[in-house]
């Protein structure tokens, strides 16, 4: 098959590789979609350490079923599927809790770490777990599906959130996690949600994706106009989708006494923490981990039209683009949000038109 290989650092490549083994309690998926993660991004360059070469990343995806294992039983050939990103034991006590995003034997489709390797779907084909699969609804197209991953992980951390409705809330970073919080929060009930960023063109998505109000700012300024706008109270909930010092600060100083930062973002492995701030305003510090069987849910919301993906999905391309978008991705180019590589395209297709 063909695949999009991370050869070495910064090198990405189409090449030849066998096809995925299949073992009894697999499902193979011939990849209709899979889209390109930040996370991607920052493994591609070496700068997570949680993408080691040779690998075929890739966790954001959808397909149709080629084959099952003999001991699968809930798919057939021919199933429209997408797939957790999680691979979980299903054995261990977060497990049995329903909390599968911290299985103390979990693994992510498409990373390498020095503590396991497990092939993404940046390929024609990728064998995952029959009980980390869901059917899709047939009305939803592959690209829509390979946004899932990521609408689920916003679900999750509004859920942690522990919102009860009508809250205030304050979205720090309109990246592509950070509009899928702010449609998730609105769904949740909040009562006006906020988004703040330092990029003019994606305060606008997140205006079009439902914003109360966009600020253009960071740190103090930034704090600054949420008080003003708050009258001196700060928000309920602040949804930190960054994870950088400035970012998580402005976080406690832009919340209530009492209310709750939930930090889904974490571009840097360490911040530095304002705690006597937390500690005296008794403020919630509440992580959030992937997700943690949110895709029904979300796959309810895009249907229903309370979340939409299709106007952050910038271009659905072949693999042999694949290299080219991850540099431009890369660069940092302007406007662009998800790209979604669908290795049945091919070169000379339409495949990266932009929508």
């Amino acid at each position: 098959m063909k695949a999009l290989l991370l050869s070495e650092y910064s090198k990405l490549e189409v090449a030849e590789l066998p096809m995925p083994d299949v073992g009894p309690d697999d499902v193979l998926v011939r990849v209709a979609a899979c889209g390109i993660c930040g996370s991607d991004v920052h493994g591609y360059d070496g700068s997570s350490g949680r993408r080691i070469p040779p690998l075929v990343m890739g966790h954001e995806a959808a397909g149709v079923v080629a084959a099952v294992g003999a001991a699968v039983s809930r798919f057939a050939v021919g199933d429209r599927v997408t797939f957790d990103s999680t691979v979980y034991c299903g054995q261990c006590d977060y497990c049995r809790k329903g909390e599968i995003n911290l299985c103390d034997n979990r693994q992510v489709v498409g990373v390498s770490t020095p503590d396991f390797r497990r092939a993404g779907a940046f390929a024609e084909y990728v064998t995952v777990p029959e009980r980390i699969v869901y059917k899709l609804p047939d009305a939803m197209t592959f690209p829509e599906a390979a946004m899932l991953e990521a609408v689920s992980v916003a679900l999750h951390g509004v859920a942690v959130s522990d919102l009860k409705g009508g809250e205030t809330a304050l979205v720090i970073g309109a990246g592509m996690i950070g509009l899928l919080i702010l449609q998730a929060a609105k769904a949740a009930g909040c009562s006006r949600v906020f988004v703040a960023d330092v990029d003019a063109s994606r305060l606008q998505l997140a205006a079009a994706s439902g914003a109360d109000s966009t600020i253009l700012a960071s740190g103090a300024v930034m704090v600054e106009q949420v008080l003003r706008a708050t009258g001196g109270r700060g928000v309920d909930v602040v949804l930190e989708a960054v994870g950088r010092d400035e970012t998580v600060s402005a976080a406690v100083d832009a919340v209530r006494k009492g209310g709750t930062v939930t930090l889904v973002g974490n571009i840097t492995p360490n911040v530095t923490l304002p705690l006597q701030k937390v500690v005296s305003r008794q403020i919630r510090l509440q992580g959030s981990c992937a997700s943690a069987g949110e895709y029904p849910q979300a796959m309810e919301l895009i249907a229903a039209g309370k979340i939409q993906v299709t106007p952050l999905i910038t271009a659905v391309a072949p693999l042999e683009e694949g290299a080219r978008w991850f540099e431009r991705l890369h660069a940092r180019e302007p406007n662009l949000m998800k790209i979604v590589i669908d290795p049945s395209l091919s070169y000379d297709s339409l495949a990266g038109a932009i929508r």
